[in-house]
């Protein structure tokens, strides 16, 4: 069967991705859309507003014929390892294509371009030391090197499904039989975008939005996606008290083993945890022009998970695929490709799978923290199934 891949966060899935999702169909001719979806965190460093199993089901009801989880060890990460883990979960599902949105002003050769990188690597990197700015950060630095060498690169601040297009294409290469990728220009709302102005889509930002102002979404999402929205919902704040206690009670040794803790960040976040009164208010005073918000929550996160460099490259050794759910033409799909992986395939989650993969574990047991409506993440769960 011909399969197309999707990378997902579905935060929560709405209209927009439906459209996505009918596009890639419509565009591959695929016979099953296949889609590798970030786990109960996600890449920018946040919760997920509702579970890994609720936004599963809701693909699953609205298109989507198999929804496998990113592990948080790749879905927490900037755009090239959030990449990496996602394009090797597809690429050993067998899928024929990447479908992606991308919300670049102009069309773009992603192909192209990533070819252009793999064969000019050189010259890049010898272009990265006589132009790069001590004070700016590695991708505004990479961004004024391309910009430079190639005249096609255009990136702007609100264009990140653009820069993982581009993650994407380079990933793609490693492979012997690379997946086709197939751009799908977004609509009606950006990334970012927290205004209504469309009557049925809008992103997931304003959704998140007006969730949290207790204004109605009901036009921008379908039934399922409503249903859960209106039970368990999670978000950053939820977790502040633990993260506080984490970062005050920890000594300056034990946060500097952190992952990505580097360049002293462990004394900023021990000078601002008693001063901020929220989250949100936390990350504003870490923010420098260096420190970006993202990089920042992403910290956050590992701080929370408690996840040192050591086991971060542990878990990256042994990537794994997680079955959250198929429809029947799903299970028939992976029935088909079963025999050939060569990444372990997880339908039940035991003790042994316990032992193996105790970081995606101790991940989703603190997400339960965030709700005492949130049930159990992997015991006793076993895939979802939709009969269509």
């Amino acid at each position: 069967m011909k399969a197309c891949g999707l990378v997902v966060e579905y935060n929560p899935f709405h209209h927009g991705h439906q459209y996505h999702v009918d596009k890639a169909r419509q565009e591959t001719n695929a016979e099953v859309i296949v889609a590798v979806m970030s786990g109960n965190f996600l890449q920018r460093g946040e919760p997920a507003i509702i579970d890994k199993w609720q936004r599963a089901q809701a693909a699953l009801q609205n298109g989507v014929d198999l929804v496998v989880e990113l592990p948080s060890a790749w879905a927490v990460q900037s755009a090239d390892f959030f990449a990496a883990g996602a394009i090797r979960i597809l690429q050993d599902l067998q899928c024929d294509s990447l479908c992606f949105g991308t919300d670049a002003k102009q069309p773009f050769d992603y192909a192209k371009f990533a070819q252009f990188e793999k064969e000019n690597q050189r010259m890049i990197d010898d272009a990265f030391q006589r132009i790069a700015r001590q004070n700016a950060t590695y991708s505004q630095n990479m961004s004024a090197v391309l910009s430079e060498l190639y005249p096609e690169y255009h990136v702007e601040k609100d264009q990140p499904n653009h820069l993982l297009g581009m993650a994407y294409a380079r990933e793609v290469l490693h492979y012997e039989k690379p997946m086709r990728l197939v751009p799908i220009q977004r609509v009606a709302a950006s990334y970012h975008s927290e205004q209504f102005d469309h009557p049925t889509i809008a992103s997931a930002t304003a959704i998140r939005q007006a969730i949290k102002q207790g204004a109605a979404v009901a036009d921008f999402v379908p039934e399922a996606t409503q249903n859960f929205l209106s039970q368990a919902t999670v978000d950053w704040e939820a977790f502040w008290p633990y993260l506080q206690y984490q970062i005050i009670s920890a000594p300056i040794e034990k946060l500097a083993a952190i992952y990505q803790m580097e360049e002293g960040l462990e004394y900023r976040l021990k000078q601002y945890v008693t001063a901020a009164d929220s989250f949100a208010d936390f990350i504003k005073l870490l923010k420098t022009k260096r420190y970006t918000q993202t990089r920042l929550q992403r910290l956050a996160c590992y701080v929370l998970f408690q996840v040192t460099k050591a086991e971060m490259k542990e878990a990256q050794e042994h990537p794994f695929i997680r079955v959250l759910g198929y429809t029947k033409k799903g299970q028939h799909y992976l029935k088909e490709v079963k025999k050939e992986l060569t990444l372990p395939l997880i339908a039940k989650f035991g003790k042994q799978e316990a032992q193996r993969y105790g970081l995606s574990l101790r991940i989703d047991q603190i997400y339960q923290q965030g709700n005492p409506q949130i049930t159990e993440q992997n015991f006793r769960r076993i895939p979802l199934f939709i009969d269509k």
